[in-house]
């Protein structure tokens, strides 16, 4: 683990010195989150604190690349969607700022943009390792071959998503997705797969730096930008590694919050108005239940990590 310690620690560093020169820069351009307004009310006291922090990720990993020993096409790979899928919630958080309301691209606009993020990465994927589906349980490959572009695209789509639903508070998505990336770096280690640990140790330190402004109460907001980069890091990883049939396993978080988003609509439509959750996604849920922000993130945290143990338990 040591050896990743250095992609880590410039991921941190390039964190920590953008930080204070780009929170100004977010204020003095009005770069404000604009807070929903069907969301808890108590969120209404963030409204035009300074949001696309996730910029800021765009100098972490590529520091932490320069930092790794070994880079591979595959941890260039990773590199593309991170980037490029926090390039599409960039133009979603600056037409939201321009147009000065919570929506910014429309949702078919976005999901166009994911997609082809997502199959140039899963085509490329493909020719370099062939359409293979890792199968845990019983420890085999299943060929897949050209199938393997739509599953790999889902994964890409569904987990960027996910990541994306799960920045609802103060330090809880930065902190889900340092403890999945320690979990991805620690795997690499023991699996040998050296330049994908520097990717996940960079994302880590990406995580641990975006917390010291992340946590409650917020200094700044990741926005898309961030988000969409977690999830599109999170969802390389795991398909790099043959790892996906267990990612919902590591980011229990995430799935949990997709559900409750997916089952509040459906129960809405089905039963006419009524609702499941007080609010989802779920973090919304605990918080209206009284919860305070700081006990739904650590509970939420600490989920995450054990969900962690069990996924390296099952694989190491």
């Amino acid at each position: 683990m040591s050896d990743y310690i250095p992609a880590a620690l410039a991921a941190l560093a390039a964190a920590l010195i953008s930080g204070p020169l780009l929170l100004p820069a977010l204020r003095r351009f009005k770069f404000g989150q604009f807070v929903r307004e069907d969301g808890p009310q108590s969120h209404r006291s963030k409204t035009g604190t300074p949001t696309m922090g996730g910029v800021m990720f765009f100098l972490t990993l590529p520091a932490a690349m320069l930092a790794a020993k070994s880079v591979t096409a595959e941890s260039w790979l990773a590199l593309f969607l991170f980037l490029g899928l926090g390039a599409i919630g960039f133009a979603d958080d600056f037409l939201k700022i321009r147009k000065r309301q919570s929506e910014g691209l429309t949702a078919k606009q976005k999901l166009l943009g994911q997609l082809l993020a997502a199959v140039l990465f899963a085509v490329a994927v493909w020719w370099l390792r062939g359409g293979t589906l890792w199968i845990p349980w019983i420890e085999k490959n299943l060929a897949i071959g050209v199938l393997y572009i739509p599953w790999a695209a889902f994964i890409v789509v569904g987990t960027a998503n996910a990541v994306n639903l799960t920045d609802g508070l103060d330090g809880l998505a930065s902190g889900v997705t340092l403890i999945v990336a320690l979990a991805y770096a620690l795997l690499c280690r023991a699996w040998a797969l050296a330049s994908l640990g520097w990717f996940a140790a960079g994302m880590a330190g990406t995580c641990l730096g975006f917390l010291v402004f992340n946590i409650h109460p917020a200094k700044v907001f990741m926005g898309d930008t961030g988000s969409l980069a977690l999830g599109g890091g999170v969802a390389a990883l795991a398909l790099l590694t043959g790892t996906e049939l267990l990612l919902p396993l590591l980011g229990v978080i995430y799935v949990a919050e997709v559900v409750s988003d997916i089952l509040q609509v459906a129960y809405f439509k089905r039963t006419g108005g009524r609702r499941l959750f007080r609010m989802a996604p779920l973090h919304h849920h605990f918080e209206l239940g009284g919860w305070s922000e700081n006990r739904v993130v650590g509970t939420f945290w600490a989920v995450t990590f054990l969900g962690a143990l069990v996924f390296l338990w099952i694989l190491l």
